[in-house]
C-alpha cells in the first residue's frame, strides 16, 4: 500500500495499534476541510504494530488530548515536504473540557456552563507479570474537579 507524503501538515506516529480512530474523533479531525489518512496496524520494528494519522493541513493539535490517549505518540510537523519539528508527548497533569464525568450525580452532568476538569495521576503496578507485558506506565483518571463560573 502506498500513501503519498504530505507537503504541509502533521503526522501523528507511534499511536498504539487500534487507537487511531479514538484520536481522530477526540481531536475532531472530521471537522477539518482537508485530507486525513488513517493507517492502522502498520508493521513496526519498535512496536510490532502501530497506527499513523496524516493530516494534510497545518493544524494546532491539542497535545493534552494526545498525551491522555497515548503518551508515546510522536507529533511531526511537516513543511515543504520536510520534517521541521518533532514533539514527544507526556501525560498531562489535567484535562480541561476533553472528557465528561460519567458519574450521573456529578454536578457537571446536569448543570450547563461548568468546566470539566480531570486531574490525572499515575498508577504503578508491582506485579512482575504486568511489568513484563507492558513497558508503558498505566494511568487512570483519579478525581473530577468542578469549577462553576459565577455570572455577574
Amino acid at each position: 500500500m502506498k500513501i503519498d507524503s504530505i507537503q504541509n501538515g502533521i503526522v501523528l506516529d507511534h499511536i498504539t495499534a487500534g487507537k487511531a480512530l479514538q484520536v481522530y474523533h477526540d481531536l475532531e479531525l472530521d471537522k477539518l476541510d482537508c485530507s486525513v489518512a488513517i493507517l492502522q496496524n502498520v508493521k513496526s520494528s519498535k512496536m510490532g504494530k502501530k497506527d499513523i494519522l496524516k493530516i494534510d493541513k497545518e493544524y494546532d493539535v491539542n497535545l493534552d488530548v494526545l498525551g491522555y490517549i497515548d503518551p508515546d505518540i510522536t507529533v511531526s510537523i511537516i513543511k515543504d515536504g520536510q520534517t521541521v519539528e518533532k514533539k514527544k508527548l507526556a501525560l498531562p497533569k489535567k484535562l480541561i473540557n476533553v472528557k465528561k464525568c460519567k458519574n450521573p450525580r456529578c454536578i457537571t452532568s446536569t448543570e450547563p456552563g461548568i468546566v470539566h476538569i480531570f486531574k490525572l495521576k499515575k498508577i504503578v503496578f508491582i506485579d512482575a507479570f504486568i511489568v513484563r507485558q507492558t513497558s508503558k506506565m498505566l494511568y487512570k483518571i483519579m478525581e473530577c474537579v468542578i469549577i462553576i463560573k459565577i455570572m455577574g
